[in-house]
């Protein structure tokens, strides 16, 4: 059975460089590494960054990343199908570091402000 190629999602254009000038913490594709640093992205740094830019609208934070994990999923399984990282793995490293996360029958998790 033959699946179908996932589209392509979102361009991976944020967190814009800070300071100004400076070289803008993205990631190289289909490696998935900082432009930057070198390191895993979203890096250290780049998560620091998203982190400020969407201070006020974590849920367009999530929806980003999300859409970001589907194509590094897509594009690490297509560069090493048998020994790349987990599916679970590339979900902590994009999208379960986030602010907005809930614990299970929706506990509020470290960070999590349901008021907000």
């Amino acid at each position: 059975m033959n699946l179908p190629v996932p589209r392509l999602g979102p361009h991976p254009d944020r967190p814009r460089p800070c300071p100004p000038g400076h070289p803008a913490h993205l990631p190289i594709r289909p490696l998935w590494l900082c432009r930057a640093c070198g390191a895993p992205w979203p890096c250290a740094q780049a998560r620091l960054l998203l982190t400020a830019e969407y201070a006020d609208h974590p849920v367009d934070l999530a929806v980003y990343l999300s859409g970001l994990y589907h194509e590094a999923t897509h594009d690490l399984f297509r560069l090493a199908p048998h020994d790349g990282p987990t599916p679970r793995e590339l979900f902590d490293r994009f999208v379960g570091w986030g602010p907005y996360r809930r614990g299970a029958a929706g506990r509020a998790v470290e960070g999590y402000d349901p008021s907000t």
